[in-house]
């Protein structure tokens, strides 16, 4: 138990060091462990690429009273140790070019809700878009985001003005699930006059942020938090966005990050729809118009493979080695029945499937998983 704590306040701590995303502390994290990362922290004992990003705040030690500070506004916080964590959508994060500095996973994420972060993400759509939305752009998605929540899909969204806020309060009345990401604490509401809104989406789905308690937002925290926005969703939808929309940084996140990246034309004389016409044209975007084409364009969740290390010999250790076990020959499985049968959590089963489909074990087909030939060998 004690090592769990140790494990749980180093992941806080580093949370504060940092704020936000930092691929050489991901990259000390996997070599070293998080307890001994955080001891090389607090001791100055890191490579050149570290000293930089840590020196301002190494001496900050806030766990107690940040984890005091959740807890009063009714949340967590959620580590890669628990068993909310994402862990599968996380791990587009891991094929992206090296170094990147912006390029790295959620140290920890902070969240308010009853929900559960993997659970509620297993199947969720981003939707976003302007700010100074139209009459057009929130009937657009109230009708798009409120179809894809009827049918069961979390609808995940940056809580802005404009179309965020409508994609939200669409998913509310349609008694579906929605997820705001913020780029300030989450014991904080961003803009201020979304502070019920935000109270609202905590009572049934969750409220999210990987910036500690009582951190106000800055600019480059919103273009953060767009990478999060789309490392939770299979996909994004943009609904208005002008030239230079923060959508379009959205798009390029799931882009990179393997995800469908969609959006919906409007009237050719309108500012709002102009960014959306250009992510369509450059195709950089796929055109949707109502719910069941984004249901059309999503289909299984890939993750790009593009610049993932070559494996020359299959590792099947761990959570990867017993789903591929449970998997008989030529036979096709969901994720759910090999939960069943192997006695591990979805979001644990999905993640291993991932892992197996980058080393070519598996792959999926219209009715699930199955071994691919070198998976059977």
């Amino acid at each position: 138990m004690r090592a769990d704590e140790d494990r749980r306040a180093a992941w806080v701590y580093l949370s504060r060091v940092v704020l936000g995303p930092c691929a050489p502390l991901s990259a000390l994290i996997e070599s070293v462990g998080v307890v001994e990362a955080a001891r090389a922290v607090r001791e100055c004992e890191l490579p050149e690429a570290l000293r930089g990003p840590t020196v301002q705040r190494r001496e900050i030690d806030c766990v107690e009273s940040d984890l005091e500070a959740v807890w009063r506004c009714g949340g967590r916080v959620v580590t890669p140790d628990d068993p909310e964590w994402p862990a599968w959508r996380m791990l587009g994060f891991t094929t992206l070019p090296r170094p990147d500095p912006d390029g790295a996973a959620p140290l920890v994420l902070w969240v308010r809700g009853p929900g559960s972060l993997a659970d509620l993400t297993e199947r969720a759509v981003a939707v976003v878009g302007a700010r100074c939305s139209t009459g057009y752009g929130d009937r657009v998605t109230g009708e798009i985001a409120g179809d894809l929540a009827a049918r069961g899909l979390t609808v995940v969204s940056g809580a802005a003005f404009g179309i965020d806020a409508m994609a939200h309060r669409a998913a509310l009345a349609a008694g579906g699930s929605t997820v705001a990401v913020l780029a300030c604490g989450v014991d904080r509401a961003y803009p201020a006059q979304h502070e019920r809104l935000l109270a609202e989406i905590a009572e049934t789905g969750l409220v999210v942020s990987e910036y500690p308690p009582g951190t106000p937002a800055r600019k480059h925290q919103f273009l953060e938090r767009n990478r999060v926005i789309a490392a939770l969703s299979d996909g994004v939808v943009v609904i208005e966005a002008g030239i230079r929309s923060g959508a379009r940084n959205t798009v390029k996140w799931a882009r990179r990050l393997g995800r469908p990246a969609l959006a919906t034309p409007g009237p050719v004389t309108s500012a709002a729809s102009v960014g959306c016409h250009r992510m369509i044209r450059d195709e950089e975007a796929l055109l949707i118009a109502d719910a069941e084409n984004v249901i059309d364009e999503l289909g299984p969740l890939r993750l790009s493979v593009a610049s993932a290390p070559a494996v020359e010999e299959p590792v099947v250790s761990g959570d990867p080695g017993t789903v591929l076990a449970a998997m008989p020959e030529r036979v096709d499985h969901l994720p759910v029945e090999l939960a069943a049968r192997t006695g591990l959590q979805l979001p644990a089963v999905r993640a291993a499937l991932t892992t197996l489909e980058f080393a070519g074990l598996v792959e999926e087909g219209r009715s699930g998983w199955r071994r691919t030939p070198r998976g059977r060998s």
